[in-house]
């Protein structure tokens, strides 16, 4: 868990090397633009990322999920949004793979290792966010399958999906009882692109709003039944979870380095403000906190693999690795001073970018409760 074998390290190097050429000299580009990097993406198809923990038999590589989380944390020193895009194909793929008909899994699964299908989740309404068992959307029994109505909002790859995972609900008076999952092509009747959400930071996953009017949804696209959507969701949070935390400490190292740098070549009364104690104190503790955050990160990632009850566990290191984070990419920000604070510089995307991911996933406060829970219940 400790030190990376043979294997683990080639992934790491290789996720490393496509970070550095070919993701981090776009990465202010896709922030600016505000576009999702479609060759990026498949790129990741083309060097097996995005396949990575599917199954020989899919087109993947049957990598674990302490593999997954180095490149998850690669690809976050670059770009936290090409980081993402990863993720969510992960879960999404997970999903299918573990609940979908042999039919639906070999129709969509090759697509999607290969970046040339996108699927997206479409779980977040206006009026919930950790309170899926509050859905609207509704999912109507019809000869053959569903009609599903509702909309959704804050759903990443919303403007460039090919299907989407729709939470919804047969029956609202039945509350989480009802939910189930419904896996809905883009190209069906009734299927409604929004408008964009012009997000703060992780730009350019072409995140915004999805809307259903009556759309058939087959009966062999049905991925959760009614009354184990809501399970099936949030079991998705323990690899979304952990993925999170990865990503936390790859921007909080490119934040780190970027400010060690700085220090070194930025001159102030007559050396170099990396001379300076108070600087040298903020850089000490700002290392302790990302070697803290990657160890815990990757004890989950080993215990997920390992099998079992793993929430606590990944709740534990999102809970931190994205607190911690945030307090050191604001230490690197203070120490580059007013040039931080100007958007020619790479720590002022980190500033925007970081700030979701104590939200994303479950907040901070929710994995608080989520993590006394377990420790109660033992």
């Amino acid at each position: 868990m400790f030190d990376l074998d043979d294997e683990k390290t080639l992934i790491r190097d290789t996720a490393r090397a496509f970070a550095n050429e070919v993701v981090r000299p776009r990465a202010a580009a896709i922030d600016a633009d505000d576009a999702f990097p479609f060759d990026i993406y498949r790129q990741m198809g083309e060097l097996g990322f995005l396949s990575m923990t599917l199954p020989e038999e899919h087109g993947g590589s049957g990598a674990d999920t302490l593999s997954w989380t180095l490149v998850q944390e690669e690809l976050a020193r670059a770009s936290a949004s090409v980081a993402d895009a990863h993720m969510v194909n992960k879960l999404m793929c997970d999903i299918i793979l573990s609940d979908a008909s042999d039919a639906v899994r070999e129709a969509y699964l090759p697509l999607m290792a290969r970046g040339e299908a996108i699927c997206a989740i479409a779980q977040t309404e206006a009026d919930t966010g950790s309170d899926v068992a509050s859905i609207r959307t509704v999912a109507r029994p019809v000869e053959g399958g569903y009609s599903l109505s509702g909309s959704k909002q804050f759903i990443t790859f919303a403007g460039v999906c090919d299907l989407a995972i729709v939470v919804a609900t047969t029956d609202r008076s039945l509350g989480k009882a009802g939910i189930g999952l419904f896996l809905v092509d883009a190209k069906s009747e009734g299927f409604i692109r929004g408008a964009k959400n012009p997000l703060m930071g992780v730009r350019g996953l072409a995140t915004g709003e999805l809307s259903f009017d009556q759309v058939f949804v087959p009966a062999d696209h049905l991925l959760a039944a009614p009354g184990t959507g809501m399970r099936r969701s949030l079991t998705s949070l323990n690899s979304g979870r952990v993925g999170m935390a990865a990503q936390s400490v790859g921007i909080a190292q490119a934040a780190f380095d970027d400010a060690l740098l700085y220090s070194k070549t930025r001159h102030a009364f007559g050396k170099p403000i990396a001379d300076l104690q108070a600087i040298q104190f903020m850089l000490a503790d700002m290392s302790v906190q990302i070697e803290a955050a990657r160890l815990m990160t990757r004890r989950a990632a080993h215990v997920r693999d390992k099998g079992g009850n793993v929430v606590r566990e990944v709740s534990e290191a999102k809970l931190f690795a994205s607190e911690i984070a945030s307090r050191v990419v604001d230490d690197a920000l203070q120490i580059h001073g007013a040039y931080g604070y100007s958007r020619e510089t790479a720590i002022e995307r980190l500033y925007r970018d970081i700030r979701v991911y104590r939200i994303w996933e479950g907040t901070s406060q929710i994995q608080r409760v989520v993590i006394a829970r377990q420790l109660l219940a033992t």
